[in-house]
């Protein structure tokens, strides 16, 4: 009897014996995989196992670097991280139009992607149509080909008449980032609308809510707290994508580092430092507002 009784639960899938599903069971990366050197493989998919000790190899190695960068470092001329320090608040100052063009590129693109994505929802299908090519087109389109076509294309100065309005890169640089901003808050808008329950709108229209009504008044204010996290998402990776701006000539952090380089006689052993310190200050940046943005995704996530 207990013999019997053995041989059964071992048969109890996912207790004793290896479930005989072919159902796709996402498993913990930690662990049941085959290990591979920094890898580790479940069911033909690679998962990076990143140790604290791998952190501390990365820090010797980047000790020994420097230490080299330090001895290959002429006599008579001063050392990388003093170069560095010399050139620090020229950086810093570009990294300061880096801002900038992600503050002003994010502000135009959450305003047009809004109204871009409520067009999406509209009742009226030629409406829907354009808002929908619009949107797609602006998605789809490289970032680096839309930047070249506004600064090439895109006047100098506009003249009203009355007055002649400069345009220099640096707002070029907005517009030309704020294009696909638009067209992906655009998408957060349409899905953040269309995941409120139906019942949202009935009840609406039972109390003779006008649909404008319903959308200002009723659907929004609750989209606002689903669209939280991917706005932040996105404006990170506007953050991240400013220095693109640097190849059509504006003054920003990258820019300015080449130009300190250039100062210093583009000695070999400065490559490393000055950008090391341009990708530090970009993480730290960035950094904390992902780490925001995943706290949002989890305390609004929806419960079902």
């Amino acid at each position: 009897m207990l013999g019997l009784a053995g041989s059964t639960a071992s048969r109890i899938p996912g207790v004793d014996a290896r479930p005989a599903t072919d159902l796709p069971v996402l498993l913990p990366v930690g662990g049941g995989g085959r290990r591979e050197g920094l890898f580790v493989r479940h069911d033909g998919l690679a998962f990076l196992d990143l140790k604290a000790r791998h952190g501390l190899w990365l820090a010797a190695l980047f000790v020994l670097w420097w230490g080299a960068a330090q001895a290959a470092t002429p006599q008579g001329v001063l050392w990388p991280i003093e170069t560095l320090v010399k050139w620090m608040p020229f950086i810093l100052k570009g990294f300061v139009l880096n801002l900038v063009i992600s503050f002003l590129a994010m502000a135009i693109g959450t305003v047009a992607g809004t109204a871009l994505g409520l067009m999406q929802v509209s009742l009226l299908p030629p409406v829907r149509a354009a808002s929908w090519s619009v949107t797609q087109f602006f998605r789809n389109s490289p970032w680096l080909v839309l930047l070249f076509a506004i600064m090439l294309l895109f006047p100098f100065e506009l003249d009203f008449g009355f007055a002649i309005v400069p345009v220099p890169d640096w707002m070029k640089a907005v517009i030309g980032f704020s294009l696909p901003i638009m067209a992906n808050i655009s998408e957060v808008v349409r899905g953040a609308v269309l995941s409120i329950p139906t019942g949202q709108w009935e009840s609406a229209e039972s109390l003779a809510f006008t649909r404008r009504q319903t959308i200002w008044m009723i659907i929004l204010p609750q989209c606002i707290k689903r669209m939280i996290p991917p706005w932040i998402n996105w404006y990170c990776i506007l953050a991240m994508a400013t220095p693109l701006c640097s190849i059509m000539g504006v003054e920003e952090s990258v820019t300015h580092t080449a130009q300190a380089l250039n100062a210093e006689g583009d000695r070999p052993e400065l490559l490393g430092p000055f950008y090391m310190f341009l990708l530090i200050i970009f993480f730290v940046y960035t950094y904390p507002i992902t780490r925001i943005s995943i706290r949002l995704e989890k305390k609004y996530a929806v419960k079902i």
